[in-house]
């Protein structure tokens, strides 16, 4: 019996969950279809009915997993909180549900542009939501500032995860939350002078 057209929309969005979780959890090239078929409790043979490759589903399930996590994430006041969210140990630890620049950058920059499941406007958002708290703390605001701050983030998320030392990886976030949180401080102080 064919599945209802609710019913097939409702698989292929689990496929791209389960696609969004594995591949931040594992890599994209490491997650294979059997793999993420099974995670979703579907067939093997039922994938290409949702997909013409693996390919378009990574860009999907990208775009997916990045719009998730601007849609759920909460509004921050400082640069010192969203850098506590972002740094923190259960955010590092997770990274099947965590960023997915963090976890997939280098593997999404190597596929063709049209797989890339919109990081660019990823990107811009989270400098945006960067911009705001600026704003919102009576800054001028300053885009390079911004991109920096974002870069500093992911970067030190990425290099928390990769180390196999675990006190320099806490080392790694608690020093990146300390310096962010200075540039609050130190914002606010010579606003009030």
């Amino acid at each position: 019996m064919r599945p209802t057209k609710e019913q097939a929309n409702q698989n292929r969005q689990r496929i791209i969950d389960t696609a969004a979780r594995l591949f931040r959890e594992k890599g994209i090239h490491a997650v294979g279809v059997d793999e993420l078929m099974k995670g979703a409790g579907l067939t093997h043979g039922g994938f290409y009915g949702h997909f013409k490759s693996k390919g378009d589903l990574a860009a999907e399930a990208v775009s997916h997993a990045l719009q998730e996590s601007l849609r759920t994430e909460p509004a921050y006041a400082t640069l010192g909180a969203f850098a506590k969210n972002y740094l923190s140990k259960a955010h590092r630890d997770a990274a099947e549900n965590g960023c997915t620049v963090a976890a997939l950058g280098p593997e999404i920059a190597r596929l063709p542009k049209g797989q890339r499941g919109g990081i660019a406007d990823y990107v811009r958002a989270r400098i945006e939501q960067i911009e705001q708290i600026q704003t919102q703390r009576g800054e001028t605001v300053d885009r390079g500032k911004a991109i920096a701050v974002l870069s500093s983030l992911v970067g030190a998320l990425v290099m928390a995860r990769a180390v196999d030392d675990p006190a320099l990886s806490d080392e790694i976030l608690a020093q990146t939350i300390c310096v962010l949180s200075e540039q609050d401080w130190e914002l606010l102080h010579s606003a009030q002078h």
